[in-house]
């Protein structure tokens, strides 16, 4: 496939988004896709479950890596897919997947270059450009549709000769008798799953079925509650006519940095090839492009449930828009998303939930991506989180056999491995959406304002956050003072604001501000070390 490419304003040095990519003449095809019902082999070196995004890559490092051994990858339906998360891959993501090959996946597929974050909260701005690399020049990220990357990534698998894709569902995990470990799977057809086959793995057993993993509940079998719903839709617009407006300082940024655009066919975001967070709504409100004529809309819903009338979650989400984007801050966008959400186009709605990762004692299987651990989606690190496993994962292959102590032993250091990176990205989503979700506590409500405040000072203030964001920064103990940071500068804003009362009540409700920000982030990092 190939997306005619509009005014190629901005290009992605390091990861290129224009131009032919190497398999595209596999996107398409469906010659290499097995069907169930056809002869295959019953046993293959390595099996992967789940071609999604970590599942394909995977998949294909394996190939490359071990070119003398099959690798067996089932997926219930090598269609495209369509998902309204898993849009946008931060620089860390990026840098991995050229790390494992598949560094121009973006081609063709009509992705858009990311720059950094335009954050808006109570009428202010400020912006959050991407660290700089090692030659000087600011790291970028890509947006884009889910389901073309994927069939990318898939493409990418098709084109090996020892990779053997299969279209069917996978039923059941094969355990030894007495010691529970994992040989291999049960497959049925992709839609009717009356006839099984086993397939053993001679090595390991890859789960990679993404968020709605069908087997978590082997390794992790504790209940998974949600925490909010994203609410999504898609604005229509032309290309931008002009790059002025793709970056610009870190920290706060005047409201005149960009005119709203003219016309109702221009692009309305403030700051284009850029992610957009907007604050003011019921829950965060994210905004980027999918492509030169696309923009994603998610609109957060605090708490587990939605309302079951269809006219009752619309008005939701119309209300929560409006706030987010006022009509007096922005006519344009206002005006489109309003038109969005009371026009035919249908809301979709998806869970946010949070899941640890726990530590792998099953032998013969390896779960990884967001079958092992789920984070926010607020802050786009799921697939970069997923991508750097398979990183770690493959190196530590690279030193080991495959004997049930070596495999074990490879298990545990990449848990090791793995963890920092992990623990910051998914930290930093839970606790920036517990702190931009919270409407109703005064002490979150100190705390999101400080939060805003200390980005908006530019230097490191911005930029370390920034380095967090993106996935390039895993240090925790960074991401922990960065956080307290944030709150002695609330509590600095507590003990100086004399509407907060009298100086003691002013020193009693600042030390409740620290003890909340104390809950925030502490118990989640605490969760992300148990393994």
């Amino acid at each position: 496939m190939t997306v005619p490419e509009y005014l190629p304003l901005d290009e992605n040095e390091d990861w290129p988004t224009h131009g032919e990519y190497e398999y595209t003449a596999y996107y398409h095809s469906r010659r290499q896709v097995h069907e169930f019902s056809e002869q295959l082999s019953m046993s293959f070196d390595y099996i992967v479950i789940g071609a999604g995004p970590i599942g394909a890559a995977l998949a294909f490092k394996l190939s490359t890596d071990h070119p003398d051994q099959q690798i067996l990858i089932v997926e219930k339906s090598w269609d495209e897919p369509d998902r309204i998360v898993g849009e946008l891959m931060q620089p860390a993501g990026c840098h991995a997947l050229e790390l494992l090959g598949l560094g121009r996946v973006f081609s063709g597929i009509g992705a858009v270059p990311v720059h950094g974050y335009y954050i808006a909260y109570g009428g202010n701005q400020l912006y959050v450009p991407y660290p700089l690399n090692p030659n000087g020049k600011p790291f970028r990220g890509v947006s884009f549709h889910h389901g073309r990357l994927v069939m990318n990534l898939r493409a990418a698998c098709k084109s090996r000769s020892n990779i053997t894709c299969l279209e069917a569902s996978v039923v059941d995990l094969i355990r030894d008798s007495g010691i529970s470990a994992i040989r291999g799977v049960r497959v049925g057809a992709a839609r009717d799953n009356k006839e099984l086959k086993e397939v053993t793995a001679r090595r390991i057993t890859f789960v990679c079925d993404g968020i709605s993993s069908q087997f978590r509940k082997v390794l992790n079998p504790e209940p998974v509650a949600l925490i909010s719903h994203f609410c999504g839709l898609v604005l229509e617009h032309e290309p931008v006519s002009t790059a002025d407006h793709f970056t610009g300082p870190a920290g706060a940024i005047p409201a005149s940095l960009r005119a709203d655009p003219c016309t109702q066919k221009e692009n309305p975001l403030p700051m284009p090839h850029n992610g957009h967070v907007l604050l003011d709504g019921l829950g965060p409100v994210l905004l980027y492009q999918m492509s030169e004529r696309e923009t994603r809309v998610l609109a957060d819903i605090p708490g587990p449930t939605l309302p079951s009338d269809g006219s009752q979650l619309r008005a939701l989400v119309r209300e929560s828009l409006s706030r987010a984007a006022p009509k007096q801050m922005y006519p344009v966008l206002h005006s489109r998303l309003m038109d969005a959400v009371d026009g035919t186009q249908r809301l979709r709605c998806i869970g946010s939930k949070f899941i640890p990762a726990t530590a792998n004692r099953i032998p013969g299987a390896i779960w990884i991506g967001d079958a092992l651990n789920v984070r926010h989606p607020l802050t786009g690190g799921g697939m970069t989180v997923g991508l750097w496993d398979i990183v770690h994962l493959c190196k530590q292959m690279a030193k080991e056999d495959h004997s049930s102590r070596a495999l074990n032993r490879m298990a545990a250091q990449w848990q090791w491995d793995r963890r920092s990176r992990a623990l910051v990205v998914n930290t930093l989503s839970v606790a920036l959406h517990a702190l931009f979700a919270a409407a109703d506590s005064p002490d979150m409500c100190l705390l999101r304002d400080a939060c805003f405040s200390y980005l908006s000072r530019g230097s490191f203030y911005t930029m370390h956050p920034s380095g967090f964001l993106s996935g390039l920064f895993p240090s925790p103990l960074l991401l922990l003072f960065h956080f307290f940071s944030v709150a002695i500068l609330a509590v600095t804003m507590r003990l100086g604001d004399p509407k907060a009362g009298i100086l003691p009540i002013r020193c009693l409700s600042a030390a409740r501000t620290l003890w909340v920000a104390a809950c925030v982030i502490l118990p989640f990092m605490w969760r992300e070390l148990q393994p």
